[in-house]
């Protein structure tokens, strides 16, 4: 029996626990992938998210620069 528990054991270079600045390494490689993968979670496709964002924002800032211009809006509905 004592020859089977012999297997089980790990030799001494696997206990040794990484040194710290290489540990700390690890940690902020582990959190950025976390966050990268947190950000992308069910978007399939970020380039056309951030494309979509690009665009309202656009939008939005020609909107604000009509209403300064003119203080109403180009278009107007016409009831014949």
């Amino acid at each position: 029996m004592g020859l089977c528990s012999s297997c089980f054991r790990g030799s001494t270079e696997e206990l040794l626990t990484p040194d710290v600045e290489v540990r700390r390494q690890q940690q902020r490689e582990a959190a950025e992938r976390r966050r990268i993968e947190q950000e992308s979670r069910g978007i399939k496709d970020m380039d056309k998210v951030r494309r979509q964002q690009q665009r309202a924002m656009e939008q939005e800032r020609r909107e604000q620069e009509a209403s300064r211009m003119g203080g109403q809006p180009t278009l107007k509905w016409q009831q014949d």
